[in-house]
Formats: structure tokens, sequence, C-alpha cells
């Protein structure tokens, strides 16, 4: 099995607008994240800074729980985490259409109180990539989560982004999990 550094990312490709054009896997289904379920022990690995040349890497515990909704086409998980000695909560709502068979996934903070725009994917073969176009310090970006769930027992989540439309990435965050 190939590991993370070994895995390869979509080409992305742009409309003539300049959004990005997703298309889902042939499998891709509403149970893509039926593995998910329940409770997980993460281990967080995120560099301190983005976009910077940083290499250091902050590493910390967290823990979350998801549960399916509207009949398993979609569902929610809470991420509860304590950073610099603060308590931080997230969610995560993701929701499957079963016209276009893309999952969008989006996210909300303690920090921030809003939901931010989704990430846009599907799986195939054991990894979903998910992307969405974001604003990182003033600077366009193509943001990309990454789910590896070829061992369904201990996947693994990462984040990417790429201020050059995608030609090169900075991972920045990894999450490993074990079910608690």
């Amino acid at each position: 099995m190939k590991d993370q550094s070994e895995l390869t990312i979509p080409k992305i490709h742009f409309d003539d607008r300049g959004e990005l054009l997703i298309t889902p896997s042939p499998v891709s289904s509403k149970h893509d994240f039926d593995f998910y379920e329940g409770k997980w022990l993460l281990r967080n690995k995120k560099l301190k800074e983005r976009l910077s040349g940083c290499t250091e890497w902050l590493t910390f515990e967290s823990t979350q729980e998801m549960y399916k909704i509207l009949h398993g086409i979609g569902n929610i998980d809470n991420y509860l985490a304590t950073f610099s000695g603060e308590p931080f909560e997230g969610m995560s709502l993701r929701l499957f259409n079963p016209k276009t068979r893309l999952w969008s996934i989006y996210w909300a903070d303690s920090n921030e109180g809003i939901l931010q725009p989704p990430v846009v994917g599907s799986f195939e073969n054991g990894i979903g990539h998910f992307l969405t176009k974001d604003i990182f310090n003033s600077k366009n970006i193509v943001v990309l989560f990454r789910w590896d769930v070829r061992d369904k027992e201990k996947p693994v989540w990462s984040q990417a982004f790429s201020d050059d439309h995608g030609k090169t990435w900075e991972w920045n965050w990894y999450m490993y999990f074990s079910r608690i």
C-alpha cells in the first residue's frame, strides 16, 4: 500500500470563468463515509504556518464522533481539541447529492462561527479527493481534502493548499484516526 507521500493528486480543471470542474468517480455513492460512523481518537500533525515555507509541525490529539443523517445521504461530526490551553470545537456537515454523485463537505468552528463553503468531490479506490477555491492571507488558493480509507479502521485525512492553480501543493495538516 502506498503511503501518503506516494499518492497522486488528480489533475484539476477549471472552466472558462475560472471555476473548478469536479466530476464524480464512477463508483461514488452515499455509502462512501459509512466507515467513519462512531467515535475516533485523532493524532494531528499540522504545519505551524501555512504557505510561508514553514517546516515546523505541531502535533496534538483530538477526538471526533460522526453520525449519519438524512437516511444516509449526509453525516455530521463533532471535532474536539485544545489549542494553546483553550477548548476548540469544530463540526463537519457532509452531504451526498444523488443527482451529481458528489459529496459536499462543510466546516464550522468555535473560532469563527460561520459555515465555510464546501469542498466537493468523491472517492475512488479508497481515496477521496475534495476541492474548493478559497482565499488565504489575501491569496487565491485551491484547497484539497484527501481521505485515505484503504484501511477503514485507520483512515487518514489530509489537507493541502495550492496558490498556483494546482501545479504545486503544500500539505499542511494530517489526521491519523483510530477507533475509540
